[in-house]
């Protein structure tokens, strides 16, 4: 069995080496006294620590911010109206012009045309389901700027579902309809 040794393509460690090498094993740097988990290689890659505080919610698509916004502004109106707890708010991307449940009574298309895309769908209780109401979240993302005017506009469309569900005006359901 061969000695271990310096190899034979490798150069002879300098003077000294050995004894560097083991003081900084030795230090707060080296695995050997680190209090905790470490976090990065020895050539300063791998994980660095949180990037954001944990209280921000960096991983929230688009999607999920929307869903959000729709549940905020129901819980809103369900203080006012204790009904709605009955009624499923659903949140989907776009209206689908001849999708299921869409077509009126006489069998035509539902309420849109080419000029107009809906912003929000209600759908009255069936034999088996409950009422539903459809936000659309394409349709309400490309008509405002910033987060503000969506959470105003998505808060406009439930209430005008919620309206035409329970029979009512608007102004009715919230009295703050139209105001912001």
């Amino acid at each position: 069995m061969r000695s271990p040794g310096p190899s034979p393509r490798s150069p002879p460690a300098p003077e000294g080496y050995a004894a560097s090498v083991m003081d900084s094993s030795s230090s707060a740097e080296g695995t050997g006294s680190r209090s905790g988990p470490r976090r990065r290689d020895r050539h300063g890659r791998g994980m660095r620590g949180p990037v954001a505080p944990p209280q921000v919610p960096l991983s929230a698509s688009r999607a999920e911010a929307f869903r959000d916004l729709v549940l905020d502004s129901v819980e809103r109106l369900e203080r006012r109206w204790p009904q709605l707890a009955e009624v499923e708010f659903l949140v989907t991307d776009v209206p689908f012009k001849d999708s299921p449940g869409t077509a009126d009574d006489d069998g035509e298309s539902a309420a849109w045309s080419d000029e107009a895309v809906p912003l929000g769908r209600a759908l009255p209780a069936g034999k088996d389901r409950p009422a539903r109401i459809l936000v659309y979240r394409r349709p309400v993302e490309i008509r405002t700027k910033n987060r503000d005017e969506r959470a105003l506009l998505v808060h406009e469309v439930v209430v005008e579902q919620v309206a035409e569900l329970l029979g009512l005006a608007p102004e009715s359901v919230d009295p703050r309809y139209g105001q912001d």
